[in-house]
């Protein structure tokens, strides 16, 4: 959720009925670790069979070795819905969860009355089947699991014990302040965990290598997620970014084999979803030549308090574009000038606000955005009057009270700082100043 919608920062693994945490609070990534060279034995504790049966095959195809011997130990559903819920309920969660509550709400990706708090915890208690403590180092298998599901969430979570021996996992999980960099790392490792499980999979593999293999297993992932009832009636944003890091993630670790050694792909980690979604963004000579996000800084507001703050990416631009333009790829083609972002809630006596920067590629991209978004905001209150000049680099668009709601203002403007083309988009209060002042955001490239 600023997902992870953002996408969502949330907590678990739809498509595989299994239980993931995000990046937004709760922690995760399962480590399930055997040794290279002497193989030493993976014993008799429960689930022994699995593990023995895809550690060589993962070894082989990922071309790194396990370090060490891998803990596996199993739960009752009670003792893990518990972990889930201390989770969502540290400190860290409940503001970031709050926050994330917030921003969608202003932007109309979720009813005001929902509660994510609660749906998430549905969520996760709709597809728990595993989880993996990287505090612990030990992989939790739920008692009971269906044998399917069991077998593919070993094969996964085997894949990230092997990333956890050769990049801090805990260190990614817990970063915070660049949400869209989270997602990204997150996408690599969920990603390459998605591909390898399929890859190792007697029954998937060979429809995975052959034309279309990999598009057909996709929708297959997408339609599997039909009958999750929680997750099937989730806002579409929410739905969206859960499946980001799994299939976005698959479809770029995809990409990279075919140009680089796949043992190379966790000491490269991409830095934005935007050198996720695009080559051209991320498979250049040097990592000094990419497209790297400019950073975006916004001053303190004029009156109130900023509650949150992060980066929305490219990806969950498109999420915000798409959700009220109900046009995907209009949606893309406008969100892919993407170059950096800045989003911060602010709370003020009379609501909250909120204030968006983001930075383009070229000023073309700049105006495109800055017509779309407008054209979004008006069709997320459906009431609301534009007024537009024509010509004119700004929008304003004031919104009646309505028996549920307040009155609203939302401005949309272009702005040249430093040289750099910038849509700044607030949604406030009426009859408040705006809660920043444009002139005093600043870019870094």
């Amino acid at each position: 959720m600023s997902e992870p919608v953002s996408p969502v920062r949330t907590p678990l693994r739809a498509p595989f009925r299994r239980f993931r945490r995000g990046p937004i609070a709760i922690s995760a990534l399962l480590l399930a670790l055997t040794a290279c060279g002497d193989k030493k034995a993976v014993g008799d504790g429960p689930h022994a069979d699995l593990v023995a049966k895809y550690v060589p095959r993962i070894e082989k195809e990922l071309g790194l070795p396990f370090k060490t011997p891998p803990k596996l130990e199993t739960r009752s559903r009670d003792e893990v819905a518990k972990f889930v819920r201390h989770q969502l309920d540290s400190e860290r969660g409940k503001q970031q969860i709050a926050g994330q509550e917030g921003v969608y709400r202003i932007l109309g990706l979720i009813p005001d009355t929902l509660q994510l708090a609660g749906l998430l915890q549905r969520l996760l208690e709709e597809q728990i089947v595993g989880y993996y403590d990287p505090a612990t180092k030990v992989l939790y298998v739920v008692d009971g699991a269906p044998t399917a599901l069991l077998d593919q969430t070993v094969a996964h979570e085997l894949v990230h014990a092997l990333q956890d021996q050769y990049v801090n996992i805990d260190s990614i999980q817990s970063a915070t302040g660049d949400a869209d960099r989270q997602v990204a790392a997150q996408a690599v490792l969920e990603g390459q965990a998605v591909f390898m499980q399929l890859r190792v999979d007697p029954n998937a593999s060979p429809m995975l290598r052959m034309p279309g293999g990999w598009d057909r297993i996709r929708d297959l992932i997408r339609d599997g997620s039909v009958g999750m009832p929680v997750f099937g009636s989730s806002p579409r944003a929410i739905r969206e970014g859960l499946l980001f890091p799994y299939l976005g993630g698959a479809d770029f670790v995809r990409r990279f084999i075919t140009q680089r050694p796949e043992k190379e792909l966790l000491t490269d980690l991409p830095i934005s979803t935007k050198q996720i979604l695009s080559d051209a963004a991320y498979f250049t000579a040097t990592p000094a030549e990419r497209d790297a996000p400019t950073l975006v800084t916004l001053p303190a507001p004029r009156r109130g308090t900023v509650v949150f703050t992060n980066t929305f990416g490219e990806f969950e631009t498109r999420l915000a574009l798409s959700q009220h333009l109900k046009n995907d790829e209009l949606a893309l083609r406008a969100a892919s000038g993407w170059d950096g972002d800045r989003f911060a809630l602010v709370r003020t006596p009379e609501g909250d606000a909120l204030v968006w920067a983001t930075t383009w590629d070229s000023p073309v991209d700049a105006a495109d955005f800055l017509d779309l978004m407008g054209d979004a905001a008006r069709r997320r209150y459906e009431r609301g009057k534009p007024t537009i000049e024509p010509g004119a680099t700004a929008r304003r668009i004031d919104i009646p009270a309505t028996p549920k709601r307040a009155a609203r203002t939302v401005t949309v403007q272009l702005e040249q700082l430093g040289g750099t083309p910038v849509v700044i988009y607030m949604d406030f209060p009426a009859g408040t100043s705006a809660p920043i002042d444009p002139a005093r955001i600043t870019v870094t490239r």
